[in-house]
């Protein structure tokens, strides 16, 4: 049973090892998926505990402790819920959001950081990314809020995504939606840990929400949160979150609300992986060094790109292949690497390519567009082993076909 890099779990368990087996051949080797779970050591006691004490619903002594020590952890009041996605519903509706309004998104993003803009019907505009963090480019946004300008319509809001671990810059995203009045919401479901100018991502806008899925750094195996500067936004979001009952003896209701509050017991989880996260960030970016530094001899392969204005937890390996010069294109390379057993992905797909989305305004995309056709992620488990790292240096480093260059190990 395995987690893989998407937005929801294929399955889970707890006990998963990076290397877990997958049914076939005896003589297979084991099956080294994406981004698999790795508990911390005191995951089971606080679980054993709420267990014990029947705290199982969505109230108890760790759910308020996950929140505090979270709170800590990052400088905001914060809000456990059941997802990332729930905390991004929750975050726009807090900004305003609603039927008719349009919302600024990057396109290369996951599809749940779209989604609720939908949910409000609300409307997204999707920005081109920039090569140097592959995050939202502030010239597009500027350029896309000076269009809506002219045209006499101001959006909504703006969800900054940090992509892959790697903030966005956000001083200029800032001062931008100041200037032209667009609240803005930070969405680092993929950068817990992640550093933008010694501040945390996702603190900087008013809003921001975080990921627990099974395949981001630390898990609750299903689980988010959502932080404001404002506590009486969170005070709100917790109030709709369990599915906005008003105070008295009686069950009444004078707005919408959501089954959208995290249990207990899944916070007991939350609270040993949080106890952990400073290891398991020094754990993915040695791993994608260790990468790097073994393909630093071929052509036409890159790690993604480091900015220097943060710290990029490198929650997933992704590296660029150019083909001409790699001699294989990516999907070449990741099918190389499934005959060997091994999990690979091409990076997010960009909205304006979806199916779902195609419709949808946009300003730019053939950045998103080139790094989606060459963008490729390695198994980045931080408990995935120096031999299984081994395994992938290898397969990758034989699939280099170029003319010269690729030296063989």
């Amino acid at each position: 049973m395995t987690c893989t890099a998407g937005g929801t779990a294929d399955a889970l368990t707890l006990s998963t090892p990076a290397t877990a087996m997958s049914p076939g051949p005896m003589d297979r080797p084991p099956r080294l998926h994406l981004s698999v779970p790795h508990m911390g050591g005191n995951e089971e006691r606080y679980v054993r505990e709420a267990i014990t004490t029947n705290w199982l619903s969505t109230v108890g002594p760790n759910i308020d402790a996950f929140e505090a020590d979270f709170s800590r952890r990052i400088g905001l009041p914060s809000v456990a819920v059941s997802s990332g996605t729930a905390a991004l519903h929750l975050g726009l509706r807090l900004l305003g959001v609603g039927l008719g309004d349009e919302v600024l998104s990057p396109t290369l993003t996951f599809v749940a950081s779209v989604n609720p803009i939908a949910y409000l019907g609300a409307a997204p505009v999707f920005l081109d990314s920039e090569r140097a963090s592959w995050n939202l480019d502030p010239n597009v946004l500027e350029h896309a809020l000076e269009a809506r300008a002219r045209a006499g319509r101001r959006p909504r809001a703006l969800v900054v995504v940090h992509l892959f671990g790697q903030s966005a810059d956000m001083a200029p995203i800032m001062a931008l939606s100041e200037r032209y009045g667009v609240a803005v919401l930070e969405d680092a479901a993929e950068a817990l840990g992640t550093l933008y100018r010694e501040r945390p991502a996702g603190t900087i806008a008013p809003v921001g929400v975080f990921s627990f899925n099974g395949n981001k750094i630390i898990t609750t195996t299903g689980g988010g949160m959502l932080v404001a500067h404002d506590v009486d936004l969170v005070r709100k979001a917790r109030f709709w979150s369990t599915q906005a009952r008003d105070p008295g003896l009686a069950y009444h209701h004078t707005e919408m609300g959501y089954n959208y509050r995290m249990s207990n017991l899944l916070a007991g989880i939350g609270r040993g992986q949080l106890e952990v996260l400073d290891d398991r960030v020094s754990r993915r970016r040695a791993i994608a060094f260790r990468y790097r530094d073994a393909f630093a001899d071929l052509p036409g392969i890159s790690l993604m790109p480091q900015a220097a204005y943060g710290l990029h937890t490198n929650w997933l390996s992704c590296f660029l292949i150019d083909a001409d010069a790699f001699g294989a294109t990516r999907d070449q390379v990741i099918m190389a690497l499934d005959r060997a057993n091994i999990e690979a992905r091409p990076v997010w797909k960009p909205m304006h390519l979806q199916p779902l989305y195609a419709s949808a305004p946009r300003f730019g995309g053939s950045v998103a567009e080139a790094l989606f056709a060459q963008g490729l992620c390695l198994p980045s488990s931080s408990s995935l082993a120096t031999a299984d790292q081994d395994r992938v240096i290898e397969v990758v480093r034989s699939a280099c076909r170029a003319k010269a260059g690729c030296a063989r190990p």
